[in-house]
Parts: C-alpha cells; structure tokens; sequence
C-alpha cells in the first residue's frame, strides 16, 4: 500500500474514534478551515456549523465506515465509503443510519490529509 493511501486510510480511522469518543477538537484538526459538508436537505455548511452542532450534541455516536474507492492525484484524494452510524441519546433511544459518502481531502503544506468537502447521503 502507498504511503498517502496509509495516511489516509489511518486518517478516517482517526475520524472515526474521535467521533465515537466525541473528541471534537481531533475531529475538527481533521478538516480545512475552509470545509464544505453537503447533506440531504439544507444548505451546504461549513466548519463552524459543523463545530457548534457537534458542541451541542446531545447523543453518544458509534460507527464504522467501509472504503469502497480511494483515488489519490497531485495532492487531493477521494475516497466512497459506505457508513453505518447509531446514535444513542442519554433516554437509551437508539437512531442507525446507514448509506454513502463522498470525501475529498487535500494535502496541506506539511504533507498532512484534511477533509476539503463531504457528501454525506445519508437519509434522515
């Protein structure tokens, strides 16, 4: 395996434990500053819409996602995942979402992966 398809598969395995142990700060060191998130049904948002929604969540979340394509070229990747993703409020109600994402991350100077912009089509 090549070096930047380790990096960056080592880089969504970041994602996801920091997300399942709500480590916002290690997740939002995971994204440019400049971020866009596309989701079904509003608007595209950016990093400080993303920060404040994950501050103010109120659920635990748990979820694993499968790399189905990783394509790398002149310092941006994209990767299609299938993702499944439970989240459990304080009441023990749980909420299982599961379908596809598309991410595009860049290399930064420092040869560092961060997330540039995130289809997530995942049904509400």
């Amino acid at each position: 395996m090549a070096q930047d398809e380790r990096e960056i598969r080592d880089w969504l395995d970041a994602w996801w434990e920091a997300t399942r142990s709500d480590d916002v700060d290690t997740v939002l060191g995971l994204m440019a500053d400049d971020v866009l998130f596309l989701t079904p049904g509003r608007e595209p948002f950016g990093k400080v819409e993303f920060e404040k929604a994950a501050r103010d969540r109120s659920v635990a979340v748990d979820g694993r996602s499968e790399v189905q394509e990783l394509e790398i070229a002149d310092g941006w990747a994209w990767i299609r995942t299938h993702i499944e993703v439970t989240m459990t409020a304080e009441t023990g109600e749980s909420h299982h979402r599961a379908g596809s994402t598309l991410s595009i991350l860049r290399k930064e100077a420092g040869g560092r992966w961060v997330l540039a912009r995130d289809a997530n089509l995942l049904p509400g």
